[in-house]
Parts: C-alpha cells; structure tokens; sequence
C-alpha cells in the first residue's frame, strides 16, 4: 500500500467514524428513552464528532510540517476528550466508534516517511 493510499485510508476511517459519531450523538440526545434526552453531555457529544469530523477533513489537505503535527495532537486530544464523555454517558456503541477513529489517526500517524525504503 503506497504512502498516499495509507495516508487517505486512515483519514476515511476517522472521517467515516466521526460521523458514525455524530449519528449515534443525535439518536441519544433526541430519542426518548436513551437515558441521556436532552442533556449537556450528549449535546457536548454532537459537537466533539462534528469538530473531530471536520478536523479529518482537514487531514486531507495538509502536508508535512508542525501544522500537521499539531492537528493530530488536536485530534488525540478530541478523541480522548469525547470517549470519556462517551463513558460517562454509558454510550457504548459511542466509545466503541470512537476507538476506530483512534485507529484510523494511527495509521494515519503511522505512514512512513520518504526517506524510508519502501518495504513490502
């Protein structure tokens, strides 16, 4: 798999799971019944995917350098950030989403560099 390719895969894969994120945010923030209706957290929830979902995105147009440095600290830290509050809403289904979306930042952290022979 070429740099670019694992570059774009592990970008997909938090996008896609940013907005499996948003999703099940907005069931259990509107649905009756889910425990959290209504409540801070979850809409806290909706917002950290939609942040994290926008920031995948950004992914996709920086290069090297500190700026994409720094936004993949930015996206540790959304991560992190939302699955504790995930857990503390006994959102399951919602952390779950969330630690694909930490796979997908580790392969996109994990593409080798250019000065790296290409192994296979």
């Amino acid at each position: 798999m070429s740099t670019l390719q694992r570059h774009r895969l592990g970008g997909w894969i938090l996008f896609l799971a940013a907005l499996a994120g948003v999703a099940i945010s907005l069931y259990a923030y509107l649905t009756p019944l889910t425990g959290v209706t209504g409540t801070l957290g979850a809409l806290a929830a909706i917002l950290g995917c939609a942040i994290l979902a926008g920031a995948a995105l950004a992914l996709f147009k920086l290069q090297r350098g500190a700026g994409l440095i720094i936004l993949r600290v930015l996206i540790l830290l959304g991560l992190a950030g939302t699955f504790f509050a995930a857990i503390l809403l006994h959102q399951w289904l919602l952390a779950a989403v969330l630690v694909i979306g930490l796979v997908g930042l580790v392969i996109d952290v994990a593409r080798p560099s250019s000065n790296s022979p290409n192994r296979i």
